[in-house]
């Protein structure tokens, strides 16, 4: 794995976020929430529930630069022209950015921004044809390329609003895993899509973390997430939903950790749930911790506790809830990580 600065994220002690999406269609609220009940590392509100171009895919495609999608009945479908879809998305995303920026003046923590990733992009987006852009390897690289020149204006947007502040960015990549083993059905729903191989996967994300210029992680709350491809393509952090991790998967957990990748675990449910002990949360990741031999006084610094996914399909109330309890489930593993 290459050396860049952009690989680099320090976590404080204790450190909860939330994964992204909030109910509602409120932005100032959302925002409020996100910087309140957060702890170490506030992020930029996603609310889909104010239609299409709010939702993730739609958000991401907003970004894109020179490549237009709208909504047709199938789904997103890339178009030759900005049209209603586009705008609104950028529109929601300046909203959003606003509201962020009036509830972190004078913050100079961890800010996370979060948008979908070139792979999981390409297995959602239709071309003119109606089949995925997954299905066209040329597609797919005019894509990442797209997206990685939107996000670097995005990312300077963000530094310009809060420039004390330092610039996480999260690729959602939910369809990773399908996409690697070939699993992407295709429009008929008959048929999948071929597996892409290895090397092309990490290949985009390398050259688009590199373009990114800062400390970036990858979200799934997909089974099986990909570790170690993702550290080669030089992440700074993993986000996963932790119920799903099993021992196949303890190796690559346990090397990310000990070199030094930040993992963000999620532990607290996405939905409306009893949230009862805090500590109780996060006592699979502790003895996973233990089981694997790992420095005990590292974890509360190695380990962000968050959602296991989105909170997009819980009431306000239980979203303010559930990021108070990450954050205290966090102080949880710095104060008994054994």
């Amino acid at each position: 794995m290459s050396n860049d600065v952009s690989n680099d994220l320090h976590l404080p002690e204790a450190t909860a976020t939330g994964v992204g999406s909030m109910p509602g269609g409120d932005a100032r609220e959302a925002a409020r929430i996100a910087t309140e009940a957060s702890e170490g590392m506030v992020f930029l509100p996603e609310l889909p529930a104010r239609g299409p171009g709010a939702d993730m895919i739609g958000r991401s495609l907003g970004l894109l630069v020179e490549m237009y999608a709208r909504v047709e009945p199938s789904g997103w479908r890339f178009g030759d022209r900005p049209g209603r879809d586009t705008k609104r998305a950028r529109s929601w995303l300046g909203e959003d950015l606003d509201a962020l920026e009036e509830f972190t003046q004078g913050y100079e923590g961890l800010v996370k921004i979060q948008a979908v990733g070139p792979w999981t992009l390409a297995a959602s987006v239709e071309t003119r044809h109606g089949e995925a852009a997954l299905r066209d390897l040329g597609a797919c690289r005019d894509l990442a390329g797209s997206l990685a020149e939107g996000l670097t204006a995005h990312l300077a947007d963000v530094r310009r609003r809060i420039p004390g502040a330092t610039v996480v960015l999260q690729l959602d990549e939910p369809s990773l895993t399908a996409v690697l083993r070939g699993h992407i059905r295709t429009a008929s729903g008959y048929r999948t899509y071929r597996a892409v191989d290895r090397a092309v996967i990490e290949s985009a994300l390398r050259e688009l973390i590199t373009a990114a210029g800062v400390p970036v992680t990858v979200h799934s709350c997909a089974p099986d997430i990909p570790f170690a491809l993702l550290r080669r393509a030089g992440v700074a952090g993993v986000s996963f939903d932790a119920d799903l991790l099993t021992e196949r998967d303890w190796d690559e957990f346990g090397e990310a950790a000990e070199a030094g990748t930040a993992l963000f675990a999620g532990v607290v449910p996405g939905k409306d749930a009893p949230l009862s002990d805090p500590a109780g949360s996060v006592s699979g990741v502790r003895a996973l911790w233990r089981r694997l031999g790992l420095a005990p006084g590292a974890l509360g610094s190695s380990v962000a506790v968050t959602p296991s996914c989105g909170l997009a399909g819980a009431s306000p109330a239980y979203a303010r809830a559930a990021l108070v309890h990450c954050a205290k489930a966090a102080r949880s593993l710095v104060d008994n990580p054994e």
